[in-house]
């Protein structure tokens, strides 16, 4: 069945900002395999929702719905529910699903939810996290840094700039994983991103 989820779900990203392609959702497969290694879970239930979770980021993006996780968990239920899934596999995929979303208040409840939310933060740090970071500031518009503007001037949630967004939300991320795993690959991506902040506010003051 995971060969079919997973053509199923590639459906879903043509035209997707880079930072949320189907790229994105590869890399979380991959952690989520390196995450499980430590742990024993259902991978149907995992895999079939890290194939799953961002079905519906093209529509959040373009304004048609409000909440791609909660969308996506519905969508899930009917793709699942198409290949043949028993109620309780669908169930626990529609959970992870819609507890891996950073903003929402869906608090992981199994070890498969654990995982899918830790792989999806971590693709959020290190070089990749930058990388998607400034590749949607891109897509919006938005500025890369504001030099009048810190972080602690910036009364928004998720900054105004870039790097005020990877101030407020990415290196907020290690604190958010619910592995031991996650949290050691955490602490490593955001060294790196620590000092590609360091580095960036150095050059921006001509100082590097």
């Amino acid at each position: 069945m995971q060969d079919e989820v997973r053509e199923r779900a590639r459906s879903y990203f043509g035209g997707v900002n880079p930072s949320h392609d189907w790229h994105h959702v590869q890399r979380v497969a991959r952690l989520a395999e390196t995450l499980a290694e430590q742990y024993d879970p259902d991978e149907r239930v995992l895999f079939a929702a890290v194939w799953l979770h961002d079905v519906g980021r093209a529509k959040e993006d373009d304004g048609e719905i409000e909440d791609h996780a909660e969308w996506g968990a519905k969508e899930a239920a009917d793709i699942l529910a198409d290949l043949d899934a028993d109620p309780e596999t669908i169930e626990a995929v529609q959970h992870c699903i819609r507890a891996h979303r950073y903003s929402n208040d869906v608090e992981p409840q199994s070890r498969e939810a654990e995982i899918l939310s830790d792989a999806d933060n971590l693709d959020a740090l290190g070089a990749v996290g930058i990388a998607r970071c400034f590749s949607y500031g891109g897509e919006l518009g938005q500025r890369l840094h504001d030099p009048d503007l810190p972080p602690e001037a910036d009364e928004t949630a998720a900054g105004q700039t870039q790097l005020n967004h990877i101030d407020k939300k990415i290196l907020d991320l290690p604190e958010r994983m619910y592995t031991d795993a996650g949290r050691e690959l955490a602490a490593e991506r955001a060294a790196y991103v620590t000092e590609f902040v360091e580095r960036f506010e150095r050059e921006v003051a001509g100082d590097a």
